[in-house]
């Protein structure tokens, strides 16, 4: 990555696009003191022709992620009581989003939990207070409603205006009805771009970059194909929207001020939504198809100057929005006293998760990319890629943010239109945290494949693998009838079969699949003192040394956790969480470095054996010694299983006797073959994902991104133990000794082991104020008689002992700070 403070002069930036974000972006940059600003758009200002053009404007900080919640608060604080030409930028009229169905009520109370956590204010209403929020609003159509009163409409294109004029007041040049035909590198660095005037048939012009971002909104896919020439995870659709003729309850409403009454109003159950428009009400429509558009069916910008053929908006497929207005007629009756007047099918971006495209892109210096951001979290995209880009700090957790997410391995314009189509089908639909995708399911098996799915394998998916979560042929396992019971939400993708499988691991042995689990070879001259410094933890041990360890952003945030086993000298093996650690050290190798940074994880398979009866199953099938002196805790060693080579770490995620296996990707299949026939009198079960992360709660072992980001340090997470600033510095470590402990990563446990909370549920501290934190990671223990839920709070107030609620949908549950680990903290089990 460029770091600019290494540069002899101010970096010069150039950003393809000026919608929402490119405008955001550059007012950012400014803001941090770049004066080396140019943005191109192919478009005029400041309707440049894409999505920001047509955009609704909805500002919803209410979202499952917190991350996305925290960017719309901080695109409406960044808004607030600003304007252009007496035009208001932003108007906090509030949001409504109604339930017509039990379902819905339902889950509008996870949505009050969510908003609580978040820090959004929020009330559950009665279907007659929505309807004196929303006049007209017919309240016997109703069962209820939640009411956000500080969410907000956003003028897109007056705010797209007011900040680039406000980067330009700064230096920026914007230069309009000019695009970018080609971006330049040389050596794997960016040095500028070539850029055309719309309609010239002039040689295509020059200009030097340090950075270049692109922010070109719908025209990103086809961008990145043609220009950058690889796929990004993302869809433009069609979106229809229409509007009503003029309503009764709006007349005389004053156009010049455009003053808004209504809350923005949100009826899920049939995936709409409604805004008053002057003296019109303005309709949207998610009840459709998806319409994916392809590169080649957006207008281009010749076609937008000479034509006024707006790119992003299509003619309205009444077929797909009739349904829409007529519900819309239903539940506001004054609607159905006017004719429609008019309508357009808008273009907009969706990705697979719903996130945006934020980042540097892998193996080009100096290229990033903020793309697929709507207006909702624009202002606040600017802020992180501005920090991002200047400071290499974006000051926000960025896992699910970042373009790098999602493993190269199943990205493909398949995975984008059908993913991306998934995502726009699911807008508004009450999804279950732990619910997979239903799409290209199947795309990377597991060796063991097969006989999962003769076993009765109920599977998950994670990066496109398939994942057991548990297994049928362990119904009639007697645990399967002591396991606790859940009410109807937490019952989704669940199953007691887990708990017996808990059981049979703590009490004979289990057969996990750790095929999924990403791992790195690292090899070559100098790679030992690389990870040294790269990783928080000793790891220049003897040979066959495993180590846990940490990687770390410059301000001492934790990027991810790893396992770093020394297979020689200069060769490791590191298990990873995902992409994402592939591309940071690979982006932090020297110039011309002989190390080689290389994902094997489709090569190769494992299988975790984990169980008090492990070793005694293990050693039939092996005549190396794998006692406790011969391969201690936290060692590996190459063995023979059954005739196959196999890399064993003496590793355990469940807190039990075990190992992790290793071996080629061809012998997988004899491995599990043999292992399950020798392990069959000994009480061997095959486990899923559902068991695993019931025992590694109980044991108190951390999972990055759920309980831990970058906006945590070691010592907050209660990782303080995988740091050595003994051994030589490392990055973040400075950092480490200035960061103070704010906050602290709870062992909470339920007082009614009854009860059961899942994640991102709001903490009290007492019934009279506000959440003192949130959740991160919850469950059943099964093998311990608890509910466990790891929550974030304030470090004053995480004393053991310390008494708190959680609320799950509504319901205020006791809990109590217990210290941790829960199960075995004295080891005694993994070390025998």
């Amino acid at each position: 990555m460029t770091n600019l403070s290494a540069l002899d002069h101010q970096p010069k930036i150039v950003l393809i696009g000026l919608g929402v974000v490119g405008a955001a972006l550059a007012d950012e940059l400014t803001a941090r003191g770049m004066t080396e600003v140019t943005v191109f758009d192919s478009g005029p200002l400041w309707e440049t022709g894409g999505s920001s053009s047509h955009a609704p404007g909805f500002v919803f900080q209410t979202n499952p992620s917190r991350v996305m919640s925290e960017l719309a608060q901080r695109t409406l604080n960044k808004l607030d009581g600003q304007s252009v030409d007496g035009q208001w930028l932003s108007k906090r009229v509030g949001g409504l989003e109604i339930a017509t169905t039990e379902a819905r009520l339902h889950d509008l109370k996870r949505r009050h939990g969510l908003a609580s956590a978040w820090g959004v204010p929020s009330e559950l209403i009665s279907a007659e207070e929505a309807a004196k929020l929303w006049p007209g609003l017919d309240p016997d159509t109703i069962l209820g409603a939640f009411h956000t009163p500080t969410d907000a409409v956003v003028k897109s294109v007056p705010t797209v205006r007011w900040q680039a004029e406000r980067a330009q007041s700064r230096g920026v040049r914007l230069v309009p009805l000019t695009k970018v035909v080609a971006v330049e590198s040389e050596a794997g660095k960016v040095t500028g771009v070539r850029v055309q005037a719309v309609g010239s048939e002039q040689p295509a012009e020059f200009v030097a970059a340090d950075i270049v971002v692109s922010c070109a909104g719908l025209w990103g896919p086809g961008m990145a194909r043609e220009m950058l020439g690889f796929e990004i995870p993302m869809l433009p659709i069609e979106h229809c929207f229409g509007y009503s003729k003029a309503v009764p309850s709006l007349a005389g409403q004053n156009i010049a001020t455009d003053e808004l009454r209504y809350p923005m109003l949100r009826h899920q159950d049939f995936s709409l939504y409604l805004r008053e428009y002057v003296d019109r009400i303005g309709i949207g429509a998610y009840h459709h198809r998806p319409i994916g558009v392809r590169p080649e069916q957006i207008a281009s910008a010749e076609d937008y100057q000479r034509t006024g053929i707006h790119p992003a908006v299509h003619p309205l497929t009444w077929d797909d929005f009739a349904p829409t207005w007529a519900e819309a007629r239903r539940i506001v009756p004054e609607l159905g006293e006017v004719e429609f007047d008019s309508g357009f099918n808008g273009i907009f971006s969706f990705t697979p998760d719903g996130g945006p495209l934020l980042g540097p892109v892998p193996g080009t210096d100096g290229l990033w990319m903020a793309q697929a951001v709507w207006v909702t979290q624009s202002a606040g995209v600017g802020q992180v890629v501005a920090d991002w880009i200047v400071h290499d700090n974006p000051g926000i957790d960025t896992h699910e943010l970042d373009l790098s997410r999602f493993d190269p391995a199943v990205v493909s314009r398949r995975f984008a239109i059908e993913r991306g189509e998934e995502a726009y089908d699911e807008v508004y639909d009450i999804i279950h945290p732990a619910r997979p995708t239903l799409k290209l399911r199947g795309q990377r098996r597991s060796p063991f494949y097969m006989r999962q799915v003769e076993l009765g394998a109920h599977f998950g998916v994670a990066n496109g693998w398939e994942r057991p979560m548990w297994f049928e042929a362990n119904a009639d396992l007697p645990a399967v009838a002591q396991a606790p019971d859940r009410e109807p939400w937490a019952a989704v993708e669940w199953s007691p079969i887990a708990a017996a499988e808990a059981r049979a691991t703590r009490e004979s042995v289990a057969l996990y699949d750790m095929t999924p689990l990403a791992r790195l070879e690292v090899e070559g001259p100098g790679a030992t003192e690389f990870l040294q410094a790269q990783t928080t933890n000793h790891i220049a041990k003897s040979v066959g040394a495993v180590t846990y360890a940490l990687l770390l952003d410059e301000s001492g945030g934790i990027l991810s956790d790893v396992t770093v086993t020394r297979l020689a000298e200069e060769h490791y093996m590191i298990g990873i969480n995902g992409n994402c650690d592939t591309v940071l050290l690979q982006s932090r190798l020297p110039k011309d470095s002989p190390i080689r940074v290389r994902d094997i994880t489709s090569g190769t398979c494992g299988l975790g054996l984990w169980g008090p009866n492990a070793r005694t199953l293990l050693q039939r099938l092996t005549e190396d010694d794998i006692s406790h002196a011969g391969l201690k805790y936290f060692r590996s060693a190459r063995i023979e299983v059954a005739g196959i080579p196999v890399l064993a770490l003496r590793v355990s995620y469940v807190g039990e006797l075990g190992w992790e296996l290793y071996t080629t990707a061809d012998h997988g299949l004899f491995l599990w073959d043999e292992i399950w026939q020798a392990g069959r009198d000994l009480g061997l079960v095959a486990a899923g994902r559902r068991a695993f992360n019931s025992l590694r709660l109980e044991k108190g072992y951390r999972s990055f991104g759920h309980d831990m980001t970058r906006e945590n340090t070691p010592e907050e997470a209660g990782l303080g133990f995988a740091v050595r600033t003994d051994k030589g510095d490392f990055v973040g470590m400075q950092a480490l000794a200035e960061r103070p402990v704010r906050s602290k990563l709870s062992c909470l446990v339920l007082d009614d082991p009854t009860k059961i909370v899942l994640g991102s549920e709001p903490v009290y501290a007492d019934a009279d104020s506000g959440p003192v934190g949130y959740v991160t990671s919850a469950d059943q223990g099964y093998t311990i008689g608890e509910t466990i839920a790891y929550a974030w709070l304030p470090a004053e107030l995480a004393e053991v002992g310390g008494k708190f609620s959680i609320e799950y949908f509504g319901e205020r549950l006791p809990a109590t700070v217990r210290s941790e680990p829960l199960f075995d903290p004295g080891m005694e089990r993994i070390r025998r």
